[in-house]
C-alpha cells in the first residue's frame, strides 16, 4: 500500500493535481486527499484550484460539476462506473415536464443530478445549503428534484410551496424509524445527528439534521460526545479518526454506498497514469449547467 500512495504522491507532483476526495470514500482513500469534503465543500474547491488535472474519487454527477465549474482542467473519475443511483432517477426530459405541469415555478436540483438534469434548472444546491437556496430563490412554487426526502425536510422551514420529484437516495433510504427509535432508547445519553436525506419519520426523531459537513463541525466545535450518526459509513469512519476522545455509533445497521466504495487507491494511481476517465460534456450543457450551479455557489 505504501508503494502505491508514494506513487500517487510522485504522479501528483509531476502532473499538477489534485485529488479532491468525498466523505463517503474508502477511508484508505480519505486518508490521501488533498481536499477532503462534501458536494458543496469540493464544488468550491474545484473552481479555485490551480492544478491542472483533478481526480474526483466520488461518483460521476461529482466529477461532472468539478468539470463545469473548471472546464478548462483535465477531471478525472479513477472508477468510470461509479454512478449515483439516485442521480439517475431524474432526466432531462422530466424537468422539461414539470415545467410545463408548474409553469409558475422555480425548478432547484440537488447537486446529486447529471449535468444534463442542471442545465435545465434554475439553481441548483446541496445539502448543506438547501434550506437557504429555497428560501431566498425569487419565486412562490419551488419544484425540487430529484430526492423527495431532502426536499420534505426543506419545506419545514419554508412558507413556499415544494413540489417533490419522487428521487431517493436508495443508502439514506434504509435507515427506518423503529430502527433508529430502538436505538435511541439503549443509548439514551447519546444524541441522534441525521443526514436529510433521510425519510421524513427519520427527521422527526432526529435531534440535529446536517450535512455530513454539518455533522463534522458539530463533532468538533460542541460539548457532545456521545453521537448515533444516521449516514453512510465512511462519514463516520472520518469522524471517530478525527474525534478519537468522543464516540460514534451508527444509528442503524451500517449504511454503505457501494458507488462510493468502488474506488480503490489502486484505481486513484491508475487514473493518474493513464489520465483516465476524462469527463467529456458538451459545452452547451456545460454552459448552461454552470449557470444553476453558479447560483448555488452563492448560498454558502
Amino acid at each position: 500500500m505504501n508503494e502505491i500512495i508514494d506513487r500517487i504522491n510522485t504522479l501528483k507532483k509531476e502532473k499538477n493535481a489534485v485529488l479532491l476526495v468525498h466523505n463517503y470514500q474508502r477511508s484508505e482513500v480519505q486518508e490521501i486527499a488533498d481536499i477532503l469534503g462534501d458536494s458543496l465543500e469540493l464544488s468550491r474547491k474545484a473552481r479555485e484550484t490551480k492544478a491542472d488535472l483533478i481526480v474526483f474519487c466520488g461518483v460521476r454527477f461529482m466529477a461532472e460539476t468539478a468539470k463545469i465549474l473548471s472546464p478548462d482542467k483535465k477531471v478525472l473519475l479513477p472508477v468510470k462506473n461509479a454512478g449515483c443511483p439516485m442521480a439517475d432517477m431524474v432526466t432531462r426530459e422530466d424537468v422539461l415536464e414539470l415545467r410545463k405541469e408548474h409553469p409558475a415555478a422555480k425548478v432547484v436540483c440537488y447537486v446529486n443530478s447529471s449535468a444534463d438534469v442542471k442545465a435545465e434548472c434554475d439553481v441548483c444546491c446541496t445539502s448543506a445549503n438547501a434550506k437557504k437556496v429555497v428560501e431566498n430563490i425569487d419565486a412562490d412554487e419551488i419544484v425540487f428534484v430529484p430526492d423527495r426526502n431532502l426536499g420534505h425536510y426543506v419545506s419545514r422551514f419554508t412558507k413556499k410551496k415544494v413540489i417533490l420529484f419522487n428521487g431517493h437516495c436508495y443508502v439514506h433510504n434504509k435507515v427506518k424509524s423503529d430502527e433508529v427509535a430502538r436505538m435511541k432508547a439503549e443509548h439514551p445519553d447519546f444524541v441522534l445527528v441525521s443526514h436529510p436525506e433521510c425519510p421524513p419519520e427519520v427527521i422527526d426523531l432526529s435531534d440535529y439534521v446536517e450535512s455530513t459537513s454539518g455533522m463534522l463541525r458539530l463533532a468538533r466545535d460542541s460539548d457532545i460526545d456521545k453521537f448515533l450518526i444516521a449516514t453512510e459509513i465512511g462519514l463516520i469512519e472520518r469522524l471517530k479518526r478525527e474525534n478519537p476522545s468522543k464516540t460514534f455509533y451508527s444509528a442503524v445497521s451500517p449504511l454503505v454506498c457501494f458507488n462510493m466504495k468502488k474506488t480503490t487507491l489502486g484505481d486513484v494511481m491508475s487514473a493518474l497514469e493513464n489520465e483516465e476517465y476524462a469527463i467529456e460534456l458538451d459545452p452547451e450543457v456545460m454552459q448552461r449547467a454552470a449557470g444553476s450551479l453558479d447560483e448555488m455557489l452563492k448560498y454558502i
